[in-house]
């Protein structure tokens, strides 16, 4: 048995829960999610937990069992809590503006780059640091792509780090050309 998806998923309180056949819904104070339970899984909500189990044993069903868990356990985190990833841009004359559902970014190209925020996620400047960004939104999947997005328009180098990274990235940082000293 999957050891994630034999574990069951604690609902908090404010959180509504809706299961018909293969369609889950989450119903939370941050918003609505739902998804389609795979087949061959089955899922049942009884005191405040959901229970995941396979109805057999073959190696598509054991694979999605633990798969499923884990999805509908950050839908119900995403509508309870939400989800966010920070980004730092470092470099010179590298910033960014705007906010919303939109932001603008000068990462060193001859024009600017703009970047729309798909539904549901936001994406908030630090007003201190011009150079952090925080991308928030209830759907995990969202949040993280559209943050992997903006980081590969300019990844971190590794001789002077100048780039995007993820707020806590260890940049592992390489030696600059020597000189050889002369006799």
């Amino acid at each position: 048995m999957s050891r994630i998806g034999k574990a069951p998923i604690g609902v908090p309180a404010g959180v509504e829960v809706k299961i018909d056949g293969s369609k889950i819904t989450i119903k939370g104070a941050k918003g609505e999610l739902n998804w389609e339970i795979p087949a061959g899984i089955s899922a049942e909500f009884a005191e405040n937990q959901i229970i995941f189990t396979r109805e057999n044993e073959t190696k598509k069903v054991r694979a999605l069992h633990g798969l499923a868990r884990s999805i509908v356990s950050n839908l119900v985190t995403g509508v309870s809590a939400g989800f966010e990833k920070k980004l730092e841009i470092n470099g010179v004359g590298y910033r960014a503006e705007g906010g919303g559902t939109s932001i603008k970014l000068n990462l060193g190209f001859s024009h600017p780059v703009e970047m729309k925020a798909p539904d549901g996620v936001a994406v908030e400047i630090d007003k201190d640091k011009k150079n952090l960004l925080k991308i928030s939104g209830i759907d995990k999947q969202k949040v993280g792509q559209f943050a992997a997005q903006i980081r590969k328009l300019r990844p971190p180098e590794p001789y002077k780090g100048k780039g995007i990274k993820y707020l806590n990235e260890q940049i592992v940082r390489k030696a600059g050309k020597k000189v050889a000293a002369k006799k």
